[in-house]
């Protein structure tokens, strides 16, 4: 949907006379609500990011693509993102083979996309214990804005 415009402008660097205000300017400019970071462990680690990179090539474009349009089009809901409580969201997305992926996220205080936890699922609910790990994860970057 926003792939030839996003593709054409995200190589571009943004200008600005004082140097202030770059990331916003450039945020502004692709038209973002919400600009999606990875959680960050305090080991260095990224589980989203991780998560991804064992996928096929084929399904990180598909998930890629369902967080794009999130960063877009905040606030969205269905189908492609649902909150689960506790400013817990999840975005929602269709692999190949009946495959169902998931990102669960949040909203951070400087209105930042906090990507926490990814998983394939493999029930129809979302499980008690992925969901504790999004929590926790939201918990330990939180405390780690502060």
């Amino acid at each position: 949907m926003y792939r030839m415009w996003y593709t054409l402008s995200v190589g571009k660097k943004p200008k600005s006379s004082t140097g202030i205000g770059i990331q916003s300017e450039a945020l502004k400019r692709q038209g973002k609500r919400v600009p999606a970071i990875f959680y960050r462990t305090e080991a260095g680690g990224e589980p989203v990011r991780d998560c991804l990179k064992g996928l096929l090539p084929d399904d990180r474009k598909h998930i890629g693509e369902d967080i794009k349009t999130v960063e877009f089009g905040w606030p969205i809901g269905m189908p492609v993102c649902r909150a689960l409580g506790d400013s817990i969201y999840e975005v929602r997305t269709s692999l190949a083979q009946n495959r169902i992926a998931r990102v669960l996220f949040y909203i951070d205080k400087k209105g930042r996309m906090v990507l926490l936890h990814g998983f394939i699922k493999k029930t129809r609910k979302t499980p008690n214990e992925e969901l504790e790990l999004a929590r926790r994860n939201k918990y330990k970057h939180q405390r780690g804005l502060q």
